[in-house]
């Protein structure tokens, strides 16, 4: 959903997005979305069953709402440019070593990677910025200044997250000298954000997970269905191994197109007859932030099998038993043939279940927790909330990548 070319905004009129969607999600010449719209309803519907007593009732009567609006997510990708980098992170975009590097904590992270000028008006010079978990060091050709890191990040949570979506933020110098005590200059700091285009998802699902239980906490049902469907979807999209790398559709791989062949391909074709959701009972999380990171290493753990595996099997395969043509919506499309599919399903070793296994009973246990954190709300008395479809108008100025395709 980044690094793309604007073909898709051409091609999309200003209609109703949910009709959008439904017929790119099943034509081949755009590829399919993540998880297929099919496998985000399916994930969100089973983890309803890994309730407790306590909350299944009220879910099993919106059963319908966190169904259909699973995908919600996907259909804001082409109104809101804000809404891309939720679905992934470019985990290895960050070095030979990004688990350890990359910052847990969102504005540290920001803060790391953030481009600095410092100065006024006309007159700025690059600042450099040195980033440790207990101080930070910014140091331009005239001046080296240091504080805590927790006063930055304090001054980062209060003054610049309320405008995170700016893209470029400025700390006054009246603001920067109670930062750093010795900065005798005039000027300003500007901080562009250089971190964020490779992707927020663990982030924002740590967000998501506090909005659950102030929704929780205020025993409002539409909020409580609207951010649980919500919710999901992303929880999903961590458990897809091409959401955490930068080579998200084999691009940098000679291997185009794999991203849809993984996670829409092999579950159309198996997820109704072949898998299991028998996944056990909603657990607690203790540390959400801790649990969505895990999430995305195991699912990134599994990137390089994902890529050699396919790779092999196009290599070794018939050719002309790779790719075949199928009817759909009266449309003729281009699809990965059942027999190749077939052999790159085997070869995954029941990878693709797992993972939608992994994505449902995280989901229930997301639920489960945020409920727990909100003080264990009564919900029988819930309103059951009517699922209407949300008219979400395609903005044509917005690209939107690949990756999630």
């Amino acid at each position: 959903m980044k690094k793309e070319s604007n073909n898709s905004s051409s091609l999309i009129p200003k209609i109703i997005l949910g009709a959008v969607i439904t017929l790119l999600g099943l034509t081949s010449f755009i590829s399919s979305p993540d998880w297929g719209f099919f496998g985000h309803r399916k994930i969100n519907r089973m983890a309803v069953f890994t309730l407790p007593p306590e909350m299944i009732q009220f879910y099993k009567k919106n059963i319908e709402y966190v169904t259909e609006h699973a995908v919600d997510p996907d259909k804001r990708r082409y109104a809101s440019k804000h809404e891309a980098v939720r679905h992934y992170i470019d985990i290895d975009s960050w070095g030979d070593n990004p688990f350890y590097d990359v910052p847990r904590i969102f504005e540290d992270a920001l803060i790391k990677y953030g481009n600095y000028t410092f100065g006024t008006g006309n007159r700025t010079r690059e600042a450099k910025l040195v980033y440790t978990r207990d101080s930070i060091q910014i140091t331009t050709r005239s001046i080296a200044l240091t504080c805590p890191t927790e006063s930055l990040r304090k001054f980062f949570r209060d003054s610049i997250m309320p405008d995170y979506y700016e893209g470029v933020w400025k700390i006054k110098n009246k603001d920067l000298k109670r930062l750093f005590p010795d900065l005798q200059s005039k000027g300003d700091l500007s901080i562009q954000d250089g971190f964020s285009k490779e992707g927020i998802l663990p982030y924002h699902m740590n967000q998501m997970f506090y909005w659950l239980v102030k929704a929780f906490e205020d025993q409002n049902a539409e909020s409580i269905l609207r951010i649980s469907a919500e919710f999901g979807h992303y929880i999903g999209d961590a458990h897809v191994p091409l959401h955490t790398t930068k080579n998200y559709n084999g691009q940098l791989t000679d291997q185009v197109g794999i991203h849809a062949f993984w996670e829409s391909r092999l579950p159309e074709l198996y997820a109704d007859d072949s898998y299991s959701y028998l996944v056990g009972k909603a657990d607690y999380v203790e540390k959400p932030l801790t649990y969505f990171w895990k999430m995305i290493k195991d699912s990134h753990d599994l990137l390089e099998d994902v890529l050699v595996i396919e790779k092999e099997l196009t290599q070794t395969f018939p050719e002309d038993q790779q790719m075949c043509y199928d009817e759909r919506l009266e449309r003729t499309i281009k699809t990965q043939c059942p027999e190749f599919a077939y052999a790159y399903h085997e070869g995954l070793n029941g990878m693709v279940e797992a993972r939608m296994q992994d994505a449902i009973l995280a989901i229930g246990s997301v639920w489960y927790s945020a409920w727990i954190e909100a003080g264990q709300p009564d919900l029988e008395n819930l309103k059951q909330v009517e699922v209407e479809e949300v008219e979400i108008k395609v903005d044509p100025s917005i690209s939107t990548r690949d990756h999630n395709f």
